[in-house]
C-alpha cells in the first residue's frame, strides 16, 4: 500500500514513522526548508527528537508536488496538520477519489458566523464527494514511533476507508479497531483534551488521586452527555475514543494539555504555560467552541466552564476548583 502523509508534525511523524515498516509512506511537509531538514538529519528534531526516520519512508513538500498531485499517487491519504490546518487541506483534497482520513482532534474556531465545527462536520461543508473518516483513539507519538502497545479507532462512515487504515496501520505493537460513529469518536477526541487541563490543574493544586478520579469520571459524563445530544452512539464513549484517551490525556505526562493545567495549578500565566509547551495544546483553543456548542444543544458542561473561566482569567485556578465543589448536589447519572 502506498500513503501519503500530510503534516510533518509529531503525531504525523509518528504514523509514518510506524506505518513504513509495512507500506510505501511519504511525509509531506508543507515548507521546502522543513522538509530539506528532515530529509537530511532523518530525524524530526524539532517534532520527535530521537526517533530516526526509516530509510523507505520518502520525505516530501510542496515544491516536489501538489497535495492533489501527491495524493494521487497513493492509496491512502492521511492528513496530520493541526484542526485550523484540516479545512484547506479538505479545499486542496476535494477532487481527489481515493480514501482520506484525518489524525486532528479538536473544534475547528468559528469561521465568519458559524460555529465551531468538528472535522467531518468541516468536510461535508467543503468536500462532501470525499470518502473520509478519522484515526484517533489513545496515543502518544513517541510510543507509537517507538513500537511500544497502542490502540486507535479508524472511524467512517465509508466501509473503504476503515478497510484502508486498518491495513495501513495495523501490525505488531498497533492495533486499529474499525468504527461508524465519526460523530462519537470525534467529540472523544476533542472534549477530553478540555478535560485534561482541568485534571491537570488539580494535579497542579495537589488536590490528590480522589480529585483526579473524580474528574475524569465525571468529565466523561460531560463528554457522553455532549456527544450523544450531538448525534453520537453512548457506548463509543466507553471505548478507546472515549475512556481510553480521556484517561491517557488526564493521566500522562507526556499530554500538553495536562501540563497547561499542571503550570496553571502551579501559579503560571496562560501565556508563560504556553510559551513553554512549545507546541499546540488544542484544548485551549477548542474550550470555548465545546461550551458554546454545548450550550446551543442545552447540555450542562460545569467542568469545560470552569475550564474556559480560567482560561479567560475570570477564575483563578483555586476559585475554579471551590465553584466545581459548590455545587448543588444531583443523582450521579445528571
Amino acid at each position: 500500500m502506498k500513503i501519503v502523509v500530510f503534516g510533518a508534525g509529531a503525531w504525523g511523524t509518528a504514523l509514518a514513522v510506524a506505518a513504513s515498516s509495512r507500506q510505501d509512506v511519504v511525509l509531506w511537509a508543507r515548507d521546502g526548508v522543513q522538509a530539506a531538514a528532515l530529509d537530511a538529519a532523518r530525524e524530526n528534531r524539532r517534532y520527535l527528537p530521537g526517533v530516526p526516520l526509516p530509510s523507505r519512508l520518502v520525505v516530501a513538500s510542496a515544491h516536489d508536488a501538489t497535495p492533489l498531485e501527491q495524493a494521487q499517487r497513493a492509496d491512502l491519504v492521511v492528513i496530520a496538520t493541526p484542526m485550523a490546518g484540516l479545512r484547506g487541506m479538505l479545499l486542496q483534497l476535494r477532487a481527489h477519489q481515493g480514501p482520506i482520513a484525518w489524525l486532528c482532534k479538536g473544534f475547528e474556531a468559528p469561521v465568519d458566523e458559524a460555529q465551531g465545527l468538528l472535522g467531518h462536520e468541516i468536510q461535508l461543508r467543503v468536500a462532501p464527494t470525499l470518502r473520509c473518516g478519522v484515526l484517533s483513539g489513545p496515543s502518544f507519538a513517541q510510543e507509537v514511533a517507538r513500537g511500544q502497545p497502542t490502540a486507535l479507532v479508524a472511524a467512517s462512515a465509508h466501509a473503504e476507508v476503515r478497510t484502508a487504515l486498518v491495513e495501513a496501520f495495523h501490525g505488531d505493537g498497533l492495533r486499529v479497531y474499525a468504527n461508524e460513529d465519526v460523530a462519537g469518536v470525534e467529540i472523544g477526541g476533542a472534549v477530553k483534551n478540555v478535560l485534561a487541563i482541568a485534571t491537570g490543574l488539580g494535579d497542579g493544586l495537589q488536590l490528590g488521586l480522589n480529585a483526579r478520579a473524580a474528574l475524569i469520571t465525571r468529565g466523561l459524563t460531560e463528554m457522553a452527555r455532549l456527544g450523544v445530544a450531538l448525534g453520537a452512539r453512548a457506548e463509543t464513549f466507553t471505548g478507546l475514543s472515549g475512556l481510553g484517551d480521556l484517561v491517557l490525556t488526564c493521566t500522562g505526562d507526556l499530554s500538553r494539555n495536562r501540563q497547561v493545567g499542571l503550570l496553571l495549578g502551579q501559579g503560571k500565566t496562560l501565556a508563560q504555560a504556553m510559551e513553554s509547551l512549545g507546541h499546540v495544546a488544542e484544548g485551549v483553543y477548542c474550550a470555548r467552541t465545546v461550551v458554546a456548542r454545548a450550550a446551543q444543544a442545552g447540555v450542562d458542561m460545569p467542568i469545560s466552564r470552569a475550564v474556559v473561566a480560567l482560561l479567560d482569567g475570570e477564575l483563578k485556578p483555586a476559585d475554579a476548583v471551590r465553584a466545581l465543589m459548590a455545587r448543588q448536589p444531583a443523582a450521579e447519572g445528571g
